[in-house]
């Protein structure tokens, strides 16, 4: 039976440090209701619902008005849920979905471009090995789109990334800094090439998921600072930063997002940094529409 998981916090704090106009949240999911977009009978979790309006709310608080909906697992290749929410956004929301290259016609895929989908995630964080045959094949059906590749993967277990990943012909992005454990500590060779991938500028890293790489469960985090410091200098121009919410399927206290976001004033103290992770790289990786300066 899939496991139940705790919803997110309902109040988040206002951060201490407001980010810019425009200024994105990279990466959330939006669940249920239920009745209308059935969870996958696979899935390995149940989330409560985590409505638009409940995901909007959190934005307001944070002081963020884009955001990026990334397809869950539970609902397999039904993207339903985050096309909807994605339209209902008007503009102000991006998405990537989870599609079966081999299933999908080109003409779906139009569909998904027009409404704001830019990138195809693959989740494989607990596999041993990565399938370049299937990423492959999900390449082939997206490069003429432009739209990126991105990966939930746990990189300390695939040795020889930094090339298989290097020579895909399209953008990357690696979920929740590389997933790797901060037991692996920053010297360790995994997260080296995955800082020399990043230099390359292919490789975009989402500074998101604190708490999935911590071994300590609480906010600050301590441990995952060295990795998001390194990330962050490492390109600045190819980190942004996600929340996550609402934070599915932990095993520890769900974190409020307004503290999330104070993480990424630590990692990054310098303010122009913060508004290039917050609102010129996600402009330029999900293709939002230039900001209107004559107000």
């Amino acid at each position: 039976m899939p496991s139940y998981c705790a919803g997110a916090d309902p109040n988040p704090n206002i951060p201490k440090d407001l980010p810019p106009p425009d200024a994105c949240d990279c990466h959330a999911h939006i669940f249920g209701p239920v009745d209308q977009y059935p969870y996958s009978d696979t899935r390995k979790y149940t989330p409560p619902d985590a409505s638009l309006v409940a995901y909007r709310h959190m934005l307001a608080t944070l002081g963020l008005s884009r955001g990026v909906i990334v397809q869950p697992s539970v609902y397999g290749f039904d993207n339903r849920a985050t096309l909807d929410a994605i339209k209902a956004a008007a503009g102000k929301f991006r998405g990537v979905a989870v599609i079966d290259p081999i299933k999908i016609s080109d003409s779906e895929l139009d569909h998904m471009h027009l409404i704001g989908i830019r990138g195809v995630r693959i989740n494989q964080a607990y596999d041993q090995a990565l399938d370049m045959e299937y990423l492959h094949k999900v390449v082939e059906k997206i490069q003429r789109l432009n739209w990126h590749l991105q990966l939930f993967v746990n990189l300390h277990r695939f040795p020889d990334f930094r090339r298989q990943l290097g020579a895909l012909p399209v953008d990357v992005v690696i979920d929740h800094m590389g997933f790797m454990g901060t037991a692996i500590k920053v010297s360790n060779q995994g997260f080296q090439n995955l800082l020399a991938l990043l230099e390359t500028g292919k490789c975009w890293v989402k500074l998101s998921g604190a708490y999935r790489m911590s071994a300590q469960g609480v906010v600050p985090y301590s441990d995952v600072a060295p990795f998001a410091e390194a990330l962050a200098h490492a390109n600045p121009d190819r980190c942004v930063w996600g929340s996550d919410w609402p934070h599915p399927h932990l095993d520890i206290p769900v974190p409020n997002d307004g503290d999330l976001l104070d993480l990424l004033s630590s990692w990054a103290p310098d303010a122009k940094i913060r508004h290039r992770i917050l609102v010129d790289n996600p402009a330029t990786l999900y293709d939002f529409p230039a900001m209107d300066t004559s107000k």
